[in-house]
């Protein structure tokens, strides 16, 4: 019997990509049981337009650095072929149409979800896909819950509370039934407090990005530290030509 494709789309601008980023992959993948993970880089991230940016071509082969030794992770750069800023529901319509078959699971922060009505169509995101909720251990369930409780109706009629179907127990710590037949899954990982501002804020100081990001990471940086400097330096690249 053919097992349907279980597809994770991770979207950021990786700005740069960092430990953080793979460890919260890893988490997804493995309580998902997803068969492949894609990172999707934002080539116009319209809610950053002020923030100093590496170029979309730098930051795709960081991004191809950071996960060249793991099979089931890949990077797929869509957004480079499409005018105008970089939003979720479109990138996520094209996912759906390019695979009618699969289940598809958008990774999103605690945060992200809490902030749905401010994205383009936010709320019609479950529509696509299933939604993966990642949020540090300890943090964010009880802002989720009273979030659904106030603004569910927006994501469907009436979410409501089911078991988790797609781990054992203490893997997934609750899901909700939303629109399309989706569901919402709330995931708890490790905390990691790393983050892209704090690592450009170090770099911009002097400081090392060692062992804070994947050594290819490291590597690729440092030989391109004139670019970097002026990209990340105050008044930086915002919105840069995407080429790839």
């Amino acid at each position: 019997m053919e097992t349907r494709e279980r597809i994770g789309v991770f979207g950021g601008c990786f700005n740069p990509v960092h430990l953080a980023h793979l460890r919260a992959a890893v988490e997804a993948a493995e309580r998902l049981h997803l068969t492949r993970l894609d990172f999707v880089p934002a080539a116009r991230p319209p809610h950053k337009p002020d923030v100093p940016m590496l170029g979309f071509d730098l930051r795709v082969r960081l991004l191809r650095a950071a996960v060249a030794d793991a099979p089931l992770f890949r990077v797929n750069v869509l957004e480079a072929d499409r005018p105008g800023p970089s939003f979720t529901c479109d990138t996520l319509a094209r996912y759906r149409e390019a695979n009618p078959d699969a289940e598809i699971f958008f990774l999103m922060g605690a945060l992200d979800l809490l902030h749905l009505a401010s994205w383009r169509r936010g709320f019609e995101l479950g529509h696509f896909a299933h939604l993966a909720v990642l949020a540090r251990e300890g943090l964010d369930f009880v802002r989720v819950e009273a979030f659904l409780a106030v603004e569910g109706a927006a994501l469907a009629a009436a979410p409501r509370r089911v078991e988790a179907d797609v781990a054992g127990p203490g893997q997934v710590r609750a899901a909700w039934t939303i629109a399309g037949g989706h569901h919402l899954y709330f995931l708890e990982i490790p905390r990691l407090d790393i983050s892209s501002s704090l690592l450009r804020e170090r770099w911009r100081r002097g400081g090392s990005l060692r062992y804070l990001v994947p050594e290819a990471v490291f590597s690729a940086l440092e030989s391109r530290r004139g670019e970097v400097d002026r990209l990340w330096g105050e008044g930086g690249g915002v919105w840069p030509q995407a080429t790839s």
